[in-house]
């Protein structure tokens, strides 16, 4: 597991959620080929079941990776550019965990494959 400090830390909350991101849409689309659900359904489907939670579980990662890097930033040592790094990384792993949740959060209103 990557430290806190590692520089990496600042792309990889958005890494993260690009790879959502492609899952989420490629998955929709792979469920709608094979095995659309019935539209007169709505959004109570098997599908938009698993795409929620999808999401859910990649919001509580960034989540957890910003709380780990929030208390990395007062546990660095070693001076401010660590302190920094795990500042910033904190905030692109919350604005990734934001951006998966809104566009995630669709799938409970919105029927697939429509």
């Amino acid at each position: 597991m990557l430290s806190p400090t590692h520089p990496f830390q600042l792309v990889l909350g958005l890494v993260i959620w690009s790879v959502w991101f492609v899952a989420l849409y490629g998955g929709l689309s792979v469920g709608c080929a094979v095995a659309p659900p019935d539209p007169a359904a709505g959004a109570l489907t098997w599908l938009n079941a698993l795409l929620l939670l999808l999401t859910l579980a990649t919001t509580l990662l960034l989540v957890h990776w910003t709380l780990r890097c929030w208390r990395g930033a007062s546990e660095a040592g070693g001076g401010t550019v660590k302190r920094f790094l795990t500042w910033v990384a904190s905030g692109v792993h919350l604005t990734a965990a934001g951006a998966t949740l809104a566009v995630g959060l669709p799938v409970i209103v919105f029927p697939p494959c429509v």
